[in-house]
């Protein structure tokens, strides 16, 4: 029988998420302002249309994700002194969640690529590097998030002999070896779709919001309770998060918070077996990153766009949308897709009828 204390354990450290990150957020945003941390906006060569209607942007703080991730290990910290203090069998002890089986991957994952992003961030601030106004050449992003993503697929197959794929509805399959690319493709490919919906205010931390809540209940109906708290942790952050997000936007996610939280986000999903429900939950995630690819394909093979601007969400502001338009309704389809993601797997497990 479920014991109430776990119900109470993830909505206490969702809530203690939200609280760690809306009491640093205030201070964060004065410590980027104070040493020029300010987002770089494109150049108009490179894209007039985004330049054109982003540039009042220009120097507005990014790294903002820091305050999401922050205050998860802020949580966990939290969670081990009470162990440390009153025992791991105690009411505060069992607040902990750090556990080898659940929570130590997706931590490990969030932290290293959150590292990097925060890295990216930096020379993009101040127009280092190669990329296009600074920061890390994309062949250089890609080679770093998946020696992350290869670290975790070899933790699965060789530390955990995973190689298990679950498609809803339909069963389960051993894939073999298979799994390593598999698993490399999902967590690359959720990092960088998140990565391209964090362009407009709010946009980013909505939709993530949506599928961290999703996930974090998925969690919960398979009885991995840790992990579930982590998911409700990060949750409540991306709420705080969101309170100075929204626009006018005081400060962006930037790559340390989409790259790291996409990336954490594919790992939950290989952790649960929900990777083919994965594209329904972030389906704002596919549309965005498959606007990129539709656009640079069309380029290069017809010569000309598909898409006044890419990703989707400029596209749809070049056409007059505003800002708040996009945003809200990005955040209802992100909440909807991931009520379909959430029920598909209810009735996966036999929780609802089929």
């Amino acid at each position: 029988m479920l014991s109430p204390y776990v119900v109470f354990k993830v909505l206490i450290l969702a809530a203690f998420g939200f609280a760690a990150a809306l009491a640093a957020a205030p201070g964060l945003i004065r410590l980027l302002r104070r040493y020029k941390f300010g987002k770089n906006i494109r150049d108009a060569k490179d894209a007039p249309i985004m330049a054109a209607l982003h540039l009042a942007k220009q120097g507005t703080p990014t790294g903002g994700g820091i305050i999401v991730w922050g205050a998860l290990l802020l949580v966990l910290g939290l969670g081990e002194l009470l162990v440390l203090l009153f025992g791991p069998g105690s009411y505060p002890g069992r607040l902990a969640f750090l556990d080898r089986g659940e929570t130590l991957l997706p931590v490990g994952a969030l932290v290293a690529s959150a590292l990097v992003g925060l890295l990216d961030d930096y020379w993009n601030v101040r127009r280092i590097g190669g990329g296009k106004g600074g920061g890390l050449r994309m062949r250089h992003r890609l080679l770093l998030y998946t020696l992350i993503a290869a670290a975790g697929a070899l933790w699965f197959f060789f530390k955990l002999d995973w190689d298990l794929l679950r498609i809803p509805l339909v069963g389960n399959f051993n894939i073999g070896w298979w799994y390593i690319p598999f698993f490399i493709l999902v967590i690359v490919a959720t990092g960088f779709s998140v990565n391209e919906a964090d362009g407009l205010d709010g946009l980013a931390g909505g939709t993530l919001l949506s599928a961290f809540a999703a996930m974090g209940a998925i969690c919960f109906f398979q009885g991995k309770y840790d992990l579930a708290a982590f998911c409700a942790i990060i949750a409540g952050a991306l709420v705080a998060f969101l309170w100075h997000n929204i626009p006018p936007a005081k400060f962006f996610m930037g790559d340390t918070g989409a790259m790291g939280l996409g990336v954490t986000l594919g790992v939950v999903a290989m952790l649960t077996n929900t990777s083919i429900l994965l594209p329904i939950i972030g389906l704002v995630f596919v549309a965005e990153s498959g606007s990129v690819i539709i656009q640079i394909a069309s380029k290069r093979l017809r010569g000309r766009k598909v898409f006044l601007s890419a990703p989707f969400h400029h596209h749809l502001e070049a056409r007059g949308w505003t800002e708040p338009q996009i945003v809200m309704r990005f955040w209802l389809i992100s909440g909807m897709a991931a009520v379909v993601g959430l029920v598909i797997e209810l009735v996966d497990v036999g929780l609802l009828g089929r």
